[in-house]
């Protein structure tokens, strides 16, 4: 079993015991009685320059503890002064040490779009977002079947939430593609075992169609990293451990994107 079958599965579990305490059917209506997300958080990444999705994470599976001190909020309200177009929050608790509280305080604190960074593994998980403030959720290829994509991205459509489809590869950059995904991702690291290669993004870049928005996500550190990737196209990049492990988060944006 690959870690990433056992987020998945422990993303189930966890799940699983949330319909317990709080009903499927009590969630979604919740979800709905919320206005609209307006899909802001796709229209954060439609702008002419590349946008920068800032991410706020404690650890992964990969590098195990990244921020020994994790003032998140502080984190995200420093993203947003930085300039960030959007934020990515994990939540998954497990390997990430993620936390719902996490994002539901920073969506309630910046005004630019948040994504619950998670292994959606249910429909649950997606009203969740919802109600946490969320304006964009994760949907990874590799652990939901073509038919839950396109479940999954009506029920954003419905709940005005843009949806991530996140690939690492050919076929499931073109089962995105016939999902009719808005915004694909690709995983320039390989979570079957943690190798990362940002040409993935380059090569895959020319089969996603030029409407639909492309976010390169992993192992982008320097601003030759965003350069090469802008030139061949890239609408988004997600950074994660680079702005985290930087003490001067403002300063490292600027330098990402060129500018000092």
């Amino acid at each position: 079993m690959t870690i990433l079958d056992e987020l998945a599965d422990f993303a189930k579990e966890r799940t699983h015991i949330n319909k317990e305490k709080l009903p499927l059917e009590t969630l979604r209506a919740q979800a709905e009685a919320l206005p609209s997300s307006d899909f802001v958080f796709e229209k954060a990444l439609a702008k002419e320059e590349v946008s920068f999705i800032c991410e706020c994470k404690k650890a992964s599976p990969s590098k195990g503890i990244i921020a020994e001190e994790f003032p998140y909020l502080d984190i995200a309200k420093e993203y947003e002064a930085a300039g960030a177009d959007c934020i990515s929050v994990l939540t998954e608790p497990r390997w990430f040490l993620g936390s719902d509280t996490y994002l539901q305080e920073i969506a309630k604190t910046v005004s630019i779009p948040c994504l619950r960074k998670d292994f959606t593994v249910d429909e649950y998980m997606i009203y969740e977002a919802k109600v946490l403030g969320a304006s964009a959720v994760l949907l990874i290829c590799s652990i939901l079947s073509s038919a839950q994509i396109r479940e999954y991205i009506e029920i954003c459509d419905r709940l005005g939430l843009s949806a991530i489809v996140e690939t690492h590869n050919e076929l499931e950059v073109k089962a995105a593609v016939e999902a009719k995904a808005r915004i694909i991702g690709v995983n320039n690291r390989d979570l079957h075992d943690f190798s990362v290669d940002t040409g993935n993004s380059r090569k895959l870049r020319a089969m996603v169609p030029e409407n639909i928005l492309f976010v390169a996500e992993s192992g982008i550190k320097t601003p030759e990293d965003v350069r090469s990737l802008r030139e061949v196209g890239v609408d988004a990049v997600l950074i994660g451990e680079t702005l985290m492990r930087a003490k001067d988060k403002k300063a490292m944006l600027q330098n990402l994107r060129g500018l000092s």
